[in-house]
C-alpha cells in the first residue's frame, strides 16, 4: 500500500534484483532507507548508496514499517511475506511502466520500467512484473508469482501462484499456467500447464 504522507521504505535483499527494485521504488518517489541481507560480506557496504545495516534474521521490523521483498525466488518470497506480518508492504510501478487505472496490484507487487499491464487485469501479492514483461487485458496473476523480463501475456490469461514465466517466453490467450510451474525462457505455451510442472520449447512441452 502505498502512501504519499510517508514515502521512507525498507528493501529485504541485497543482490541484483534488489538493485531493480531499489532504483523502481527511487524513480517512484520513495526514500529507500535500509537494505537488509543475511549474506555477512554485504553488511556494512551499499547497494546504489542505501546502506545495508544488518540481516533480515535480527530484522525485528516496527508495526506499519514499509517495506519490499527485494528476492527474486518466489518461495522465499512467499516466506518472508508470512514471516514478516507487521510490515506494511509497498506496491510500486516505474514511472516508465504502463499500468491501466482498471488493472489492481497487490501489496508487495514491484512493475519495472518498460512493462505494460493492459485493462481489468489483476496482479496479486509479492508478484515480480519484470522489465519489458507485458500482461494483456483480463489476466490475472496470483500471489509470488514472477513474470520474468520480456514475457507477454496474451488476453485472458490466469498464472497460479508462485509460478515462473522464464525471460522471454510467451502464453497464448486463455491458457493457465498452474501453481509454483515454470515456464522455460523463451518458451511458446499453447495449452494449459499443470501445477508444479516444468514446461519448455516451442510449443512448450513438460520435461519435468
Amino acid at each position: 500500500m502505498n502512501d504519499p504522507a510517508r514515502r521512507i521504505v525498507v528493501v529485504l535483499g541485497g543482490g541484483g534484483h534488489a538493485k531493480v527494485v531499489i532504483s523502481t521504488l527511487q524513480a517512484a518517489g520513495w526514500a529507500v532507507t535500509a537494505v537488509r541481507d543475511d549474506d555477512p560480506s554485504k553488511q556494512g557496504q551499499a547497494v546504489l548508496g542505501v546502506p545495508v545495516t544488518g540481516s533480515i534474521a535480527s530484522f525485528t521490523p516496527e508495526q506499519g514499517t514499509f517495506g519490499v521483498i527485494g528476492i527474486g525466488d518466489n518461495s522465499l518470497r512467499r516466506q518472508l511475506a508470512l514471516r514478516f506480518e507487521a510490515m506494511r508492504w509497498v506496491s510500486v510501478s516505474h514511472p516508465c511502466a504502463y499500468v491501466h487505472p482498471s488493472t489492481t496490484l497487490g501489496d508487495g507487487t514491484v512493475v519495472f520500467a518498460g512493462a505494460v499491464i493492459q485493462p481489468d487485469s489483476r496482479v496479486g501479492a509479492h508478484v515480480i512484473v519484470n522489465t519489458g514483461a507485458t500482461i494483456d487485458h483480463d489476466c490475472a496473476v496470483e500471489n509470488y508469482a514472477h513474470i520474468c523480463p520480456g514475457v507477454h501475456l496474451a488476453g485472458g490469461v490466469r498464472v497460479g501462484e508462485g509460478a515462473l514465466l522464464g525471460i522471454g517466453s510467451a502464453v497464448l490467450p486463455g491458457v493457465s499456467i498452474g501453481s509454483w510451474a515454470v515456464v522455460g525462457a523463451g518458451a511458446v505455451v499453447i495449452r494449459d500447464v499443470p501445477a508444479g510442472t516444468t514446461v519448455a520449447g516451442i510449443p512448450a512441452e513438460v520435461i519435468r
